[in-house]
């Protein structure tokens, strides 16, 4: 493997995703969104994008959820 493909992957951007500053600006919000069950890919598409594309900014939401659900329990 000579990690074209991981750069050509990493260069092409989703047109829907909304980028790191807002999805830290929104992720509490979305994050409580998706503990509560609610379809959250089909209603904000831009967020799901982001998190699809930013390993940092999913693996903050993972933390957050997790944190969510362990205070749910």
């Amino acid at each position: 493997m000579n990690g074209w493909s991981e750069l050509d992957e990493f260069l092409r951007t989703d047109p829907q995703d909304v980028g790191c500053a807002e999805a830290m600006e929104m992720m509490h919000i979305y994050a409580d969104l998706v503990a509560a069950g609610a379809p959250v890919q089909e209603r904000y598409p831009g967020f799901a994008a982001h998190l699809r594309a930013c390993g940092p900014c999913a693996e903050d939401f993972d933390g957050l959820l997790a944190a969510l659900r362990d205070q749910a329990k």
